[in-house]
C-alpha cells in the first residue's frame, strides 16, 4: 500500500492548486516527500505535465516544478515490452492510462494506481483509487 503511481490527474491538481482536489494531492505529495509512501511517475507522466504546464506558465517555472517532482517521486520504466502491452490492451483503452497500467504492471512493486479517473482502469489488474479513497484507507489502516 506504500508504493503507489500517481497519475497525471492529481499532479495537475496538486501544481495548478485546482480546487476541491488540490488539498488530497497536497498531502499525497506530502507523505512522498516525507518518505512515508512511495510515489511514481513515468516518463509520460512528465511529458504530460510538461505540454499542459507549459500552456499556462513559462518554461523555466514548468521546469522547476518537474524538478520538484523529481526529487520527491521515482520514476517507473516504459519499455517495448509496456508499449506493446498498452497496444494490445482490451483491459485499458486509453491508450495513455494504458501506458501507465502496463508500467505498473511490469513494475511489480507498485499496486495502486491514484487517479480521479478510476472508470479508465475499471477492469485493471491493478487497484485504482481517487486520492480522497485512498486517503481514507491509509487513516484507518495507521
Amino acid at each position: 500500500m506504500n508504493d503507489i503511481l500517481i497519475n497525471t490527474d492529481v499532479l495537475m491538481d496538486f501544481f495548478l492548486n485546482r480546487e476541491p482536489f488540490a488539498d488530497d494531492a497536497a498531502r499525497i505529495m506530502s507523505l512522498c516527500e516525507a518518505g512515508v509512501i512511495n510515489g511514481y511517475v513515468t516518463p509520460v507522466i512528465y511529458s504530460n505535465l510538461y505540454y499542459l504546464l507549459r500552456r499556462l506558465s513559462d518554461h523555466e517555472s514548468v521546469i522547476r516544478k518537474l524538478h520538484q517532482l523529481f526529487f520527491i517521486t521515482q520514476i517507473l520504466i516504459i519499455d517495448k515490452h509496456v508499449i506493446l502491452a498498452a497496444l494490445n490492451s482490451n483491459a485499458v483503452t486509453d491508450f495513455e492510462d494504458a501506458l501507465q497500467n502496463y508500467a505498473v504492471e511490469r513494475s511489480e512493486k507498485v499496486k495502486i494506481i491514484l487517479t480521479r479517473n478510476i472508470k479508465d482502469f475499471r477492469k485493471s489488474k491493478i487497484a485504482a483509487l481517487t486520492p480522497v479513497d485512498f486517503l481514507k484507507l491509509r487513516s484507518k489502516q495507521i
